[in-house]
């Protein structure tokens, strides 16, 4: 398997959870917290798609889909290439109002789709490359941060899936 079969078998998982997690979901379960501080399963959806949106745009040099195809007003949000949840607040958790679940995986699969198209360029010197900026010491490599990409959009798409358990309790599906 060439590695970036893994990589778009790994990030194409997330879809699969996400496609059986959302299923049937209205606005007010897609909006419902379990906690005043903790996410709703609209915003973890729309957090780990922006996040992965936000690096591989990053990576590649090119515009989010995020503002270049229009999402953020899909979305009610500003055309803000920083606006993907990261140090959100309480209150900022409380305000965000989801779209229904299919607006949420459009964006999801149209950022999949590029980062899909993207992984067969890569070669094993852009894996290797230390990516200098972040607050990671020692700074990671290009391959380490797509990793981290992954396994964080795996575990909000498993916490959205229990956010639907706690909501709906067991055999939800």
């Amino acid at each position: 398997m060439e590695t970036h079969e893994f990589l778009s078998g790994a990030y194409g998982g997330i879809l699969r959870t996400l496609e059986y997690t959302l299923e049937g979901l209205t606005g007010e379960d897609l909006n419902w917290q379990p906690n005043p501080d903790c996410n709703s399963i609209g915003w973890l959806v729309w957090h780990l798609t922006r996040w992965q949106d936000f690096q591989i745009s990053q990576f590649m040099g090119e515009e989010q889909l995020w503002i270049k195809d229009g999402w953020h007003k899909k979305f009610g949000r500003p055309a803000d290439p920083q606006d993907a949840g990261m140090g959100d607040k309480p209150a900022d958790l409380a305000a965000f109002i989801s779209p229904d679940a299919g607006t949420l995986l459009g964006y999801h699969k149209a950022v999949l789709k590029r980062s899909q198209d993207y992984f067969p360029t890569l070669k094993k010197a852009d894996l290797d490359r230390v990516v200098e900026g972040t607050p990671f010491k020692p700074p990671p490599t290009f391959g380490m941060m797509l990793i981290g990409t992954l396994s964080d959009g795996l575990q909000h798409a498993g916490q959205a899936a229990y956010i639907r358990g706690l909501r709906q309790g067991f055999g939800w599906h």
